[in-house]
């Protein structure tokens, strides 16, 4: 086995990785044998000499994302083992090679033991992201594992982490397709529902497929209601809320090219239906001009906090968000309310509801609650994946 550089930890800091949990923070290194490069793959031992994981080395908070608690060799067959279990699970989830739907997550960083890693697939083509340098340089051996394990299902990879690396690690890193590219289509189905995706220009990897059970829960509750989508994006919870039979939908989004790409997914699935209206302005500006024609709201906001340090100011974000949306939505509204970040946890969330509700005096009561599929799966030994917080509640 490759000798890799060992870190050694200081006495006790090793307890959390005896429980699985995945990360290594620079308060808890004693020493390094030798100084890893960014991207390098270590050898975590204790203070002792005990081994506990290999992972990779990266410059900041979080240190050393664990790969493997045993001792193995970090190659071709590992990642290929690991994609082949990621895909495996999407099998079983009935989401791949669907004619009613064929986009999903095969890879969610922690939850699929692949830490630093993204990759959404849109019918045939897989968008790959890196959170770590070090999965950014073995990004040429994940593409061919990828497409060995997929086999016809994914014939592209496209690699999108220039905004999505550490800054500082000066990696150089540019968007572009890894495998393929000649025959990708930008019209992918979710649920029965087209939607064009801009892998290339768009947010994140093109879409949020994070939403997609939610947004069928939102379907049901749409018949002959005036819906508001608030960060519309590329307009997913609108479509659904056009099929369920909405009496108007209107969406909102600060960003002119999400509103064109919104108006073009409505006329993919509804072409000329008048329900649908959108506008480019800031979502608070909106709020506060618009009248009480809403009674179905959906607040889907992009994470307020990235970091700890502002978890405070996000929290007020999130009070004056659904303080507004309380204030305006009809008697027997419901709104669809969510946080997508990680250091909002749901008792944060609930509260920032909570306070916002009691600012309004209106009867509030939570009818579901919500959280990521299971294509985004949560290691049960890293509870820092369950980001995505969303909660329904019927207002009086």
């Amino acid at each position: 086995m490759t000798n890799y550089t060992k870190i050694q930890l200081k006495p006790g800091k090793e307890e959390s990785l005896k429980r699985f949990h995945p990360w290594v923070f620079s308060g808890a290194i004693a020493r390094f044998e030798t100084q890893p490069e960014e991207g390098d793959f270590v050898e975590v031992i204790d203070s002792k000499g005990n081994f506990i994981g290999i992972g990779h080395y990266q410059i900041g908070s979080i240190a050393v994302r664990i790969l493997s608690f045993e001792k193995e060799e970090i190659n071709d067959d590992f990642w290929k083992k690991r994609l082949q279990v990621a895909f495996d699970l999407r099998k079983t989830l009935g989401l791949v090679n669907g004619e009613y739907n064929n986009t999903y997550r095969l890879v969610h960083g922690e939850g699929d033991y692949l830490p630093g890693l993204v990759i959404d697939v849109y019918a045939h083509t897989a968008v790959m992201q890196a959170h770590a340098p070090g999965m950014h340089f073995v990004r040429e051996a994940l593409a061919k594992a990828l497409v060995e394990v997929a086999g016809a299902e994914i014939e592209n990879v496209y690699y999108k982490s220039e905004t999505t690396l550490p800054y500082k690690a000066e990696l150089g890193a540019e968007n572009g397709y890894l495998i393929g590219g000649v025959n990708q289509l930008d019209v992918a189905v979710e649920n029965g529902l087209k939607f064009h995706v801009d892998w290339l220009r768009g947010q994140k990897t093109g879409f949020f497929v994070d939403q997609r059970e939610n947004r069928s829960l939102l379907e049901k509750y749409s018949k002959g209601r005036s819906v508001l989508n608030m960060f519309c994006y590329t307009g997913g919870f609108s479509f659904y809320a056009m099929r369920g039979d909405a009496k108007l939908v209107h969406s909102v989004d600060s960003s002119a090219k999400a509103i064109d790409l919104t108006n073009k997914n409505v006329e993919l699935n509804f072409p000329g239906d008048e329900r649908h209206e959108a506008f480019a302005e800031d979502a608070f500006k909106y709020l506060d001009r618009m009248g009480d024609q809403y009674d179905l709201i959906i607040l889907d906001p992009p994470a307020f906090a990235k970091h700890k340090n502002v978890l405070r100011n996000a929290l007020q974000g999130y009070r004056k968000l659904n303080a507004k949306a309380f204030e305006k939505i009809k008697p027997g509204g419901i709104l669809f309310t969510f946080s997508c970040s990680q250091v909002v946890t749901k008792e944060n969330f609930r509260l920032a509801v909570f306070s916002a509700a009691a600012q309004s005096g209106r009867r509030v009561r939570i009818i579901h609650q919500m959280t990521q599929p299971a294509d985004h799966p949560i290691n049960i030994y890293h509870p820092e994946g369950e980001y995505l917080k969303g909660l329904v509640l019927y207002v009086e």
